[in-house]
């Protein structure tokens, strides 16, 4: 299997001096994990390697034959002002550093300066360029308002167009190589939505799934880097980690909101070096493995109340998607409805039933709680018991009194409310009726079979009322 080349884009570095380069490749190819490289000796085939490569980063040195650093950083912003360059030096000059600054550098660095200075500095430029394109690329499809891989997001059925936005988002960021950032209410397809992710990323390696709520600080860590033969009593043997198993793929940490403060530290250094080291091992390795990581809390709320770091959150939230609960999506009902019916026939090995009207009014006017998986748990148990034509809704309303919810059908004479305690003025007696009456023929799509019910009165009492209505004879 081929290594996934690090950035996307291409790193170029330019010096006269060879051995410098030499060992600048080295650094950023070992501890900086950074692979798409390039060097130039010669100054004067800088602006030739723009023209034709995929070039988003130059490390550019000043003092070289032909062209100066000055001359060609002030080339590469006139005409190629997209590429990000950050200047490296043996000039410690702050006039020079200036300078630099001023015409269009992204930092000014010396040679001399520390290796680990010197990488943060060099991974910083690489995720500016990777907002500046994704940026872009979240411009141009938000514009077309279209999907490209439409195919990726087969499993999560919806024609919301909420949810059309949040696809045309994580199309534009799935190559990123920042963390993402997947919240929710729990039911909603957060996994779901992970998948889609790791299939756009085009990835060589497997998704490797993680669920690390309430994981002990050794469990987590053996659990995601694995460990060395010898490192602690029980381990006969070594073990590769999930991170490992991850590689050139993509690692999905669920509840991330549940991990402990210890092994957030742990998770958080992992994203910020780029390595981590195996349980008994003191040789690092390197992360090759994207990270999407979800939750159903309000990390945001848990950062502020001291129980999430802030370092790691805003580390996290790169990339943020949020998938809105069912009840904010309540046009997907009807075709959620029917691929679980089709879904749960096939398991049962039934037919695909019919089911009453008002089984669609009884689902829009709940709240779902549990969200699709909720739904689905509905439609499956409903199909375990079917054995007539039409889908029975006993099942239904009877999952929805478990919940402590009384069904749209009830609500109305259950009389659980006041609707008229906010009101100034109360409508007279009639009009209240009028009103009543409009309201639940709203709520039940004309059907007079369930407005009555809502209502709690039968239905030839409300067709004779709407005919008085309608008559301009209302009681």
């Amino acid at each position: 299997m081929s290594e996934a080349l690090y950035p996307a884009f291409g790193v170029l570095l330019v010096d006269d001096e060879a051995p410098w380069l030499r060992s600048l490749r080295m650094t950023l190819e070992g501890p900086g994990a950074i692979s798409n490289i390039t060097a130039l000796t010669d100054s004067r085939l800088v602006m030739g390697a723009l023209d034709q490569g995929n070039i988003g980063l130059v490390l550019l040195d000043l003092t070289m034959p032909y062209f100066s650093g000055q001359e060609l950083l002030a080339r590469i912003a006139e005409e190629h002002p997209e590429v990000t360059v950050v200047v490296l030096s043996g000039l410690n000059q702050i006039e020079t550093a200036v300078s630099c600054m001023r015409l269009g550098a992204f930092d000014y660095l010396v040679k001399t300066d520390e290796e680990d200075h010197i990488l943060e500095s060099v991974r910083r430029a690489i995720r500016m360029q990777e907002l500046q394109r994704e940026n872009k690329e979240m411009r141009r499809r938000f514009l077309n308002d279209r999907l490209e891989c439409p195919e990726a997001f087969a499993s999560l059925v919806t024609n919301n167009k909420a949810m059309r936005s949040i696809f045309q988002y994580i199309e534009a960021v799935a190559k990123s190589t920042q963390p993402i950032l997947v919240t929710g209410e729990s039911g909603v397809g957060k996994e779901l939505i992970a998948r889609a992710i790791h299939t756009l990323s085009r990835g060589d390696g497997p998704l490797v799934p993680v669920n690390v709520a309430g994981l002990e600080d050794n469990v987590f860590t053996d659990t995601l880097f694995g460990h060395k033969k010898g490192a602690f009593t029980g381990a006969d043997e070594s073990r590769s980690g999930m991170v490992e198993q991850a590689a050139e793929g993509t690692l999905f940490l669920d509840e991330i909101g549940d991990l402990s403060l210890a092994c957030q530290v742990k998770l958080l250094r992992l994203l910020q070096e780029g390595e981590y080291y195996p349980l008994g091992s003191d040789q690092p390795k390197q992360l090759r493995a994207r990270i999407v990581v979800a939750t159903h809390h309000d990390l945001s709320k848990k950062k502020d109340a001291g129980g999430f770091r802030k370092d790691l959150y805003f580390r996290l939230r790169a990339h943020h998607v949020h998938i809105p609960p069912l009840r904010e999506r309540k046009d997907d009902i009807p075709l959620l409805l029917d691929h679980f019916l089709k879904e749960s026939a096939a398991v049962f090995g039934k037919k695909v039933p019919s089911y009453p009207k008002e089984l669609l009014t009884l689902l829009t006017n709940y709240s779902f709680p549990g969200n699709l998986r909720e739904l689905r748990s509905m439609v499956y148990d409903a199909m375990s018991v079917h054995s007539s034509r039409m889908l029975s809704m006993n099942g239904f309303r009877q999952a929805m009194e478990v919940q402590g919810e009384v069904p749209a059908e009830q609500a109305m004479a259950a009389g659980e409310q006041n609707v008229f305690y906010s009101c100034q003025e109360i409508p007279t007696l009639s009009a209240a009726v009028e009103q009543l009456v409009a309201e639940a023929m709203r709520r039940s799509d004309n059907n007079q079979s369930m407005a009555s019910r809502m209502l709690g009165i039968s239905q030839p009492a409300l067709s004779k009322r709407l005919k008085l209505q309608r008559d301009g004879k209302g009681e």
